[in-house]
């Protein structure tokens, strides 16, 4: 657990850590800083977000079987945040999947 704590205070200094060029495409303005900020907080973060919305979904199935919503309810809550957390390119916050089609999409 200390190990973890001090690995994700390290990844929140390097994100705030000041950058004199930065480079296109970029979120910190070092690639390197995004693929680690993105390793070690955003993709466990997203995995997070895709159990609480399975979740949510499964708690919500009784009022969108009725309504025909299932499928597009699955797709937001579950599909989106597995999508982003596992079918992006590290350090890459935008683009998703194989054809590089916009994350959400």
């Amino acid at each position: 657990m200390k190990s973890f704590c001090r690995t994700l205070v390290l990844a929140a200094a390097l994100a705030a850590a000041p950058v004199h060029a930065q480079e296109a495409g970029s979120v910190t303005g070092d690639k390197a800083t995004d693929m680690a900020v993105d390793l070690v907080v955003v993709r466990p973060l997203g995995f997070v977000g895709a159990v609480i919305g399975t979740v949510g979904f499964v708690l919500a199935l009784p009022f969108t079987v009725p309504s025909g919503s299932v499928g597009e309810t699955a797709e937001a809550w579950i599909g989106e945040p597995l999508e982003y957390t596992f079918n992006r390119p590290l350090g890459n916050f935008d683009q998703c999947g194989a054809d590089r089609h916009p994350c959400g999409n």
